[in-house]
């Protein structure tokens, strides 16, 4: 899998993480076109390679009257014209095997969920569609066990994939970073780590996950250290207010400077 093989992609000659970075969820037009023309902005300025990120339809719910979408063609029509203003290139997240020839009319990534990366015939069918496909390692799964997930991708003939790490379920409501897994993972392709979510803690009693966000950058920096290939950052200017995913989200304004503090530990460890 090579950087350059998603559409829109720019400055992959930087020798830079790359970031998948946006809202948890599309909640409206002004909303994810006010998120993405910040983030674009730092990110050329910096000459970070950029996804913008956002889910059409939020399908893993807690509970039954949890947010879940604006509806699947506005919010895919949405970021088609988010990637059509900013020229970025986009990703959103499938939850059943119809969703990937809809959402790939849409986005450049197709993005499998954690909770679903062994599901077979999910997989394959947003491979067969050609895009780059994003596989979302399990909580629940082994670094190693990945290499069959993105055989899955492989053996349909496309072989645009790489693996997100997005923590591991540590008890019943917590999260933790195994680092140990980025090389092993890096072996079968390349590897984004997910700061937000690995900061969630699931399993709330409320039925509203928690999270963990003053720990964003403590995660994100050993991230680069241990050489990951990209990071995946959820972000929203209003995060308390968010739809989706508020208690883990990144607030906007703190986006810039946690941004520039990485690019500068990459080039630390460029030299190494």
């Amino acid at each position: 899998m090579k950087l350059s093989n998603i559409p829109k992609i720019k400055h992959t000659d930087a020798n830079n993480f790359f970031l998948l970075c946006g809202p948890c969820a599309i909640e409206g037009e002004d909303m994810a076109m006010r998120i993405a023309e910040k983030v674009a902005k730092i990110t050329d300025t910096l000459k970070i390679p950029y996804v913008f990120k956002g889910s059409f339809r939020k399908a893993n719910r807690s509970r039954v009257d949890s947010f879940t979408g604006i509806g699947d063609e506005k919010a895919l029509e949405i970021l088609a014209k988010v990637s059509a203003e900013f020229d970025v290139p986009t990703v959103t997240d499938i939850h059943e095997s119809s969703d990937a020839a809809l959402a790939a009319q849409y986005v450049d990534v197709l993005q499998i969920p954690a909770f679903l990366v062994r599901q077979t015939s999910l997989v394959v069918a947003a491979a067969e569609t050609g895009k780059v496909v994003n596989l979302k390692k399990g909580q629940f799964m082994s670094p190693e066990s990945m290499k069959h997930a993105v055989q899955k991708v492989h053996d349909t003939g496309n072989e645009n994939a790489w693996i997100t790490d997005r923590g591991t379920m540590f008890g019943y409501q917590d999260m933790i970073v195994d680092f140990r897994g980025i090389p092993t993972m890096r072996q079968y392709a390349p590897t984004v780590l997910d700061v937000t979510h690995s900061l969630q803690q699931p399993n709330q009693s409320s039925g509203v996950t928690g999270g963990r966000p003053d720990m964003i950058e403590t995660i994100a920096r050993a991230g680069i250290v241990n050489n990951v290939d990209g990071l995946f950052i959820e972000t929203h200017f209003d995060p308390a207010n968010a739809k989706s995913d508020g208690a883990n989200m990144l607030d906007l304004a703190y986006l810039e400077q946690l941004l520039s503090n990485l690019v500068a530990i990459r080039k630390v460890v460029n030299t190494l």
